[in-house]
């Protein structure tokens, strides 16, 4: 001992240093670093969301230090405690970035998280063919691969089979190469595929995923007015349509393949400053105003038009539409016309100007004088509960999807405690936000919770605006915006619409169809109304402000509506599960800038069929014009191999073709402007 060191007193024993704690435990960095999981919401508290069938992308960056090989696994985790595990595969070399499939079968708040972990057989396998091939460390290499047929057995589950394999690998009396060709037939390396050894296993953190019912995702929406349905003029002016009348227009709708009909506002319309046709400030009596316009001496957000009839007529509707296969979509605008209750009875919930007067709704130069918008900065607790009592009658008469007009004008903490509040109490309520604005707020609805979105489709019309559309809808952000395509709306009537004729029509259907799981048509699409009021982007006599009678059956005597075009393409997404999902579309080349190309893939694993389903749509987005031309496609993207031959079976016009990677195109767009191809696999 050092003669500075102390010496311990007569009969004292030195302590035993304290223990040192475990590094591991002190980072948060695991064993085999998982970084960057998705899907996730960048930045935001709320998880990202999937339907029940729907087939949805996990991935994750996964790397360790050196070089010995790594492996990946998803784990989900059912709300009913199921657990499942997919094996994750390296996206591209080089990248770190592994990635799997999983068909999401429950509805409820899921959990999930990827395992890294060391490939001791992929490392044993790359290392082995080296040295075994170079007469280097023969017989260890052997004796490791035999204990990985062992441990793989004890670990994983693996075959009982691995042990005649190790005993192979063991056995001296055979010529090393005999004994390593027994070790990786092709049997064996699927079974130490499916069955791995792992080791080091490192577990990220668990991940939230809100799986919703599968109309969350997948529909086919189409709109009427039902005071128009069954309306008639007389002598004496208009006699509106009722929920009774409208009934019969129900069977039509649904031999159509539309599931989902949309009504607008079915209260109570105001007096006060009510609109005339055309939007203009001097109706006639009998007018019957804007259906948004909500409220009057009749009632306001909890009552029905009395010309449209009363709550069980109402329900009666609701029931007669779900014998039809069709959920009614109820119209869920937050604003009042001056003779609404709410005036009277809250006029805090207004803006208050400082004449006296109440501010009514404007976006400049637009003006809407029949409307006075609710400000949420006033008692925005007695706003959110009303608006709660309010949709739990609309629940309670059936219906469970609400379509939200302008949810852009209102609080996003307002939607979503209010879906939040909704949903815990009806897992199957829906909300569609009607939100034509700017990205942030469109994006920000769907994360705090509306199920569906409008989208900018209606302005997307070349082919360079459609493939970058088409490629923003379907990549990250479909991890929580769900867009619907709607053709038109009552005031969304294109230039291409009002220019383009039948074909123009065809064009922007077969798109919507196709190109995402929900797409929409406002009633009269079928037949081309496409008379635009001079100087706007809406319908001339615009259905908003009167009452619209149509002679379905006459055109369809004439043949005049295109109603079996819309029949046979709600036809074909019906048959084929690729059109029912978001995430799997891949936009493909073409030589012309007028020719769109895009296809839906599914593998065979997530069909019900188990055979593999692949549509390619190719589309002349120039109603005026006849287009021919080479179509370049990706092959892997339609789980095929590159430089292979299949035929193409067109679902519109029953022809079959022999394509290959390059494939010649003409379309019409007076004849057919669209090609939807049935890809027959091999």
């Amino acid at each position: 001992m050092p003669p500075s060191a102390p010496r311990p007193a007569s009969g004292a024993t030195t302590a035993a240093p304290a223990a040192s704690p475990d590094p591991r435990t002190q980072v948060h960095t695991g064993r085999i670093p998982v970084r960057d999981l998705f899907p996730v919401i960048p930045g935001s508290p709320h998880p990202a969301k999937a339907v029940v069938g729907e087939v949805v992308p996990f991935s994750a960056t996964v790397f360790r230090e050196g070089h010995d090989q790594i492996g990946a696994t998803l784990v989900l985790t059912a709300p009913s405690g199921a657990v499942h595990r997919e094996p994750m595969h390296l996206v591209a070399p080089g990248t770190d970035r592994y990635s799997a499939l999983a068909a999401i079968d429950e509805q409820g708040m899921w959990t999930w998280h990827v395992e890294g972990w060391s490939d001791d057989w992929g490392t044993w396998l790359h290392d082995a063919e080296i040295k075994i091939g170079a007469g280097i460390d023969v017989e260890l290499m052997l004796e490791i691969g035999a204990r990985l047929m062992e441990r793989s057995i004890a670990e994983a589950d693996g075959p009982a089979s691995l042990a005649d394999v190790a005993a192979v690998l063991r056995d001296e009396t055979q010529v090393p190469d005999d004994r390593w060709a027994a070790a990786t037939t092709a049997t064996v390396r699927a079974q130490l595929q499916a069955h791995p050894p792992r080791a080091l296993v490192s577990a990220s953190d668990e991940v939230p995923l809100k799986v919703e019912r599968t109309k969350a995702l997948v529909g086919s929406w189409y709109e009427f007015f039902p005071r128009s349905e069954g309306a008639r003029k007389t002598a004496d002016g208009w006699v509106s349509g009722t929920f009774q009348t409208a009934k019969a227009r129900i069977p039509g709708v649904a031999a159509m393949g539309f599931d989902v009909l949309y009504l607008p506002p079915i209260h109570p319309i105001g007096e006060v400053n009510r609109k005339g046709p055309n939007n203009t400030l001097t109706p006639a009596p009998g007018d019957p105003g804007s259906p948004w316009a909500i409220g009057s001496k009749d009632g306001g957000h909890d009552a029905i038009h009395p010309d449209l009839g009363t709550i069980d007529d109402l329900r009666d509707f609701v029931a007669e539409a779900q014998a039809h296969g069709i959920e009614v979509a109820l119209d869920f605008a937050l604003q009042c016309a001056p003779d609404h209750p709410w005036v009277v009875e809250h006029p805090d919930w207004f803006t208050q100007l400082p004449d006296g007067t109440i501010a009514f709704a404007e976006n400049p130069p637009k003006k809407y004088q029949d409307i006075y918008p609710v400000n949420f900065d006033h008692d925005p607790a007695g706003i959110a509960h009303e608006t709660v009592r309010l949709l739990e009658q609309w629940v309670d008469c059936g219906v469970q999807i609400f379509r939200v007009d302008n949810p852009h004008t209102k609080p996003v903490w307002f939607w979503e405690w209010v879906i939040r509040e909704m949903t815990d109490r009806h897992p199957d309520v829906m909300f569609h936000a009607e939100a034509f604005t700017r990205p942030a707020m469109m994006q920000t609805l769907a994360q705090v919770g509306f199920q569906q979105s409008v989208t900018y489709y209606a302005w997307r019309n070349t082919k360079e605006e459609l493939a970058e559309y088409l490629a923003e809808v379907s990549g990250e952000q479909a991890a929580w915006f769900r867009p619907n395509f709607w053709t038109n709306t009552p005031d969304i009537l294109t230039e291409f619409l009002q220019f383009g004729g039948v074909p123009a029509y065809k064009i922007r259907a077969a798109i919507a169809a196709t190109a995402v799981p929900s797409w929409a048509v406002y009633a009269g699409y079928e037949l081309i109304e496409d008379v635009a009021r001079p100087g706007s982007e809406e319908n001339v006599d615009n259905e908003k402000y009167e009452y619209k009678e149509r002679d379905w059956a006459r055109a369809e005597r004439l043949g005049t509506s295109i109603a079996p075009y819309l029949t046979r393409l709600n036809a074909i997404r019906a048959a084929h599960p690729a059109l029912q999902q978001l995430r799997n579309l891949t936009v493909h080349w073409s030589d012309d800038d007028g020719v769109l190309v895009f296809s839906k893939h599914l593998d065979g694993r997530f069909t019900p069929s188990g055979e593999p389903d692949t549509i390619v749509v190719v589309a002349n987005v120039d109603p005026h014009s006849v287009r021919q031309t080479m179509v370049h496609l990706d092959l892997a993207a339609l789980g095929l191999e590159p430089g292979s031959t299949f035929e193409v079976h067109d679902l519109v016009t029953d022809q079959v073709w022999e394509w290959g990677d390059d494939a010649f195109v003409r379309l019409d767009a007076f004849v057919e402007p669209v090609h939807i191809l049935h890809v027959r696999h091999p």
